[in-house]
């Protein structure tokens, strides 16, 4: 359950967001200076080798029961779909494109600010069903997102609209080896484990230095964009913890994923395969600042609005 003093809450929560402000402003300092940047080695090595390995490790070895795991991503998926439509009509009415920022606006930073919040938040058993979930949304956000991506977009080459296979057949494999309880030699998990903790590092890298270029009219954008994504959360959770039928915890702990913002990983394929990476990129900016200023508020209200919704709605 919650029971974190509002204000005890800041420097908590700074303490959470200090590595990804040093590893974003390595990246905004490297672009002031005014230095050119492997844009294109760097997402390869993060989309290619790192996510995959992430994804990998993360399945398998959630502390989760396969009944739950399973429980809790067709949840994900549920949400998914859910907040996509959420995202549709409110993109629609603000008149951004849809085909292009409909992932960026649906797939929330479930895995470096969600799972160190769950931890603060809810403790150990609060960290596994938000690994668990993040895991799920991983799996999707690296295979559906950009597959629809990839289909929307027109303007880069075939190259740059090459599918993430490496993500797709690690998720599988590790499905695999969960359903026949495969013991994973410890050799390939520390691997996976150290190759998968580049991902994030390189990805707020790489946004870094997409903000030190960012245009001001893309700012504006983007700050819909970011909005948007704290929106579709709230609204895309509320339905999903309603029908869904979860344990106070487990709804608490998945209405606070939702809640989160934009994830980097959206602006590293948003950047790749569309014209709109600098959008991306400021509704990553946006709406981390708007989570991290009003961060007890929305702690305490995916605490609040869990157990009134598990509870119906008069």
């Amino acid at each position: 359950m919650f029971d974190l003093n509002t204000l005890a809450a800041y420097p908590a929560l700074l303490s959470q967001l200090l590595p990804v402000i040093c590893c974003a402003g390595m990246g905004f300092y490297w672009g002031k200076m005014g230095k050119t940047f492997p844009s294109d080695f760097v997402s390869h090595v993060a989309i290619s080798f790192a996510t995959p390995s992430l994804v990998f490790y993360t399945l398998v070895t959630t502390g989760m029961d396969n009944e739950l795991l399973l429980k809790v991503g067709g949840a994900a998926m549920m949400s998914v779909l859910v907040m996509a439509l959420f995202a549709v009509i409110l993109l629609k009415s603000v008149r951004l494109p849809i085909l292009f920022l409909l992932p960026c606006a649906t797939f929330p930073n479930a895995g470096n600010l969600g799972l160190p919040i769950a931890q603060m938040t809810y403790g150990d058993d609060g960290m596994v069903i938000a690994v668990t979930f993040f895991a799920i949304f991983s799996l999707m956000q690296h295979t559906v997102g950009v597959s629809f991506l990839a289909w929307s977009s027109h303007q880069k080459t075939a190259h740059q609209r090459s599918f993430p296979v490496g993500v797709v057949l690690v998720g599988l494999a590790a499905v695999g080896v969960r359903a026949l309880n495969i013991e994973v030699p410890s050799p390939i998990l520390n691997s996976t484990k150290l190759v998968g903790s580049l991902a994030v590092p390189l990805m707020l890298i790489s946004l870094g230095y997409a903000l030190s270029t960012l245009q001001k009219s893309r700012l504006r954008e983007g700050s819909k964009l970011g909005l948007i994504r704290l929106m579709v959360g709230a609204l895309g959770g509320a339905v999903v913890i309603y029908f869904a039928n979860f344990p106070l915890l487990t709804s608490e702990v998945i209405l606070l994923q939702l809640l989160m913002p934009v994830a980097v990983v959206n602006y590293i394929y948003t950047d790749r395969l569309t014209d709109y990476g600098d959008t991306a990129a400021a509704a990553v900016l946006v709406s981390t600042c708007v989570f991290a200023v009003f961060s007890p508020l929305i702690i305490g209200w995916s605490s609040w609005g869990a157990s009134l919704l598990i509870k119906g709605i008069p």
